[in-house]
C-alpha cells in the first residue's frame, strides 16, 4: 500500500510540474494551450468530453464557413412559385425550421421562411392558404471566408440561426446554420428527424451521388454492387480518410477501386459529406 501511494504521489508531482512549467511563463501559442488540456484530460482533472469541448472551441477562431457549410446541392430551398401543396410535401419532407426561397435561379435568393410562421398561416386561413410571400424574412449572405468565431458571435448579436454563404464570384455556394458552428464545439447534433430520415446515399443523377461519410461499407457495396473492403473501417469516411493519409479539406478528391470521391463537408474531426462520380473522365464538381 505503501509502495502505491508513493508511486501516486510520484503521478501528481509529476503532471502538477508539467502543469506548473506550462504556466511558468503565460502560453504565448495555441499548441501551448492544447498540450495543458492534453495533460489535464490525462490526470483526470477534466474529462475527455469537456477537454473535446475546449479543443472544439479554440479550432473554431481557425476555421472559415467554406469548412461547415451545408453545400449547394444538400440545400433545401422553398421555390416563390410553388403550390401550397408541393410547400407542406416539401417541409414535411425535409424536417427543417428555415428554408431559402429562391426566384428565378438558385442564385435568386429572395429570403428566408421559418416552418413556424408556414404553420400559423396554416392554422389561422386553413389548407391551401400558405402564401410565402408573405411570410419572407431577409436572409443574411456571407462569404466562404468568414470565420467561424466571428459568425457565432454575429449569430447571437442578431439573433439569427441561418446565414447563405456566396462564393467569389457571387453565386450561393451553401448555407451555414447556428447549429453547424455549435457542432464544431461540442461535436455532431442529431434529433429525432435526423434519425428518422438517415438516408445516406443520394442520386443527383446518373454517374453523380451525395454520399454521407457515416454509410455503412457494407450499405455502400450493396447499392453499387462493389466490393471495398470492411476488414479496417466500417464507413465510407474511414476508408476516405485513410486514403488520404490526413485530415482532408474541402475539394480534395480521392480515387479508390474506381470510385472518384471528393470532399464537400468536413471538419476539424471528421469527414461529413462525400461526392461519388461514377464517370472516370468527369471531375466530380
Amino acid at each position: 500500500m505503501s509502495d502505491d501511494r508513493n508511486a501516486d504521489e510520484h503521478d501528481e508531482r509529476s503532471w502538477l510540474e508539467k502543469i506548473a512549467q506550462l504556466f511558468s511563463s503565460d502560453p504565448r501559442t495555441r499548441k501551448d494551450l492544447l498540450d495543458i488540456l492534453v495533460i489535464a484530460e490525462q490526470n483526470d482533472v477534466i474529462d475527455t468530453e469537456t477537454h473535446g469541448i475546449m479543443q472544439g472551441a479554440l479550432e473554431v477562431a481557425h476555421l472559415q464557413v467554406r469548412d461547415v457549410m451545408i453545400p449547394r446541392p444538400q440545400m433545401v430551398c422553398l421555390h416563390s412559385d410553388e403550390s401550397p401543396g408541393e410547400v407542406v410535401r416539401r417541409v414535411i419532407e425535409s424536417g427543417h425550421s428555415r428554408y431559402p426561397v429562391t426566384g428565378d435561379s438558385s442564385d435568386d435568393v429572395l429570403g428566408i421562411v421559418l416552418a413556424k410562421d408556414m404553420l400559423a398561416q396554416l392554422f389561422a386561413n386553413g389548407p391551401g392558404s400558405i402564401d410565402i410571400a408573405q411570410l419572407l424574412r431577409p436572409a443574411t449572405f456571407i462569404p466562404e471566408s468568414k470565420r467561424l468565431n466571428v459568425l457565432l458571435r454575429e449569430f447571437r448579436e442578431n439573433r439569427n440561426h441561418i446565414a447563405i454563404v456566396i462564393d467569389e464570384y457571387g453565386g450561393v455556394a451553401g448555407l451555414v446554420t447556428i447549429e453547424d458552428v455549435l457542432e464544431e464545439i461540442v461535436g455532431e447534433i442529431e434529433d429525432e428527424h435526423d434519425k428518422q430520415q438517415d438516408t445516406f446515399i443520394k442520386k443527383l443523377s446518373e454517374n453523380d451521388y451525395l454520399i454521407k461519410a457515416l454509410t455503412p461499407i457494407e450499405e455502400f457495396n450493396e447499392y453499387f454492387d462493389a466490393r471495398l473492403s470492411d476488414d479496417e473501417f466500417d464507413t465510407i469516411g474511414g476508408i476516405v480518410m485513410q486514403t488520404f493519409g490526413h485530415l482532408p479539406r474541402r475539394n480534395e478528391i480521392a480515387e479508390i477501386e474506381g470510385f472518384h470521391f471528393k470532399v464537400l463537408n468536413a471538419d476539424s474531426r471528421q469527414i461529413h459529406l462525400l461526392r461519388l462520380n461514377l464517370d472516370p473522365g468527369a471531375s466530380g464538381g
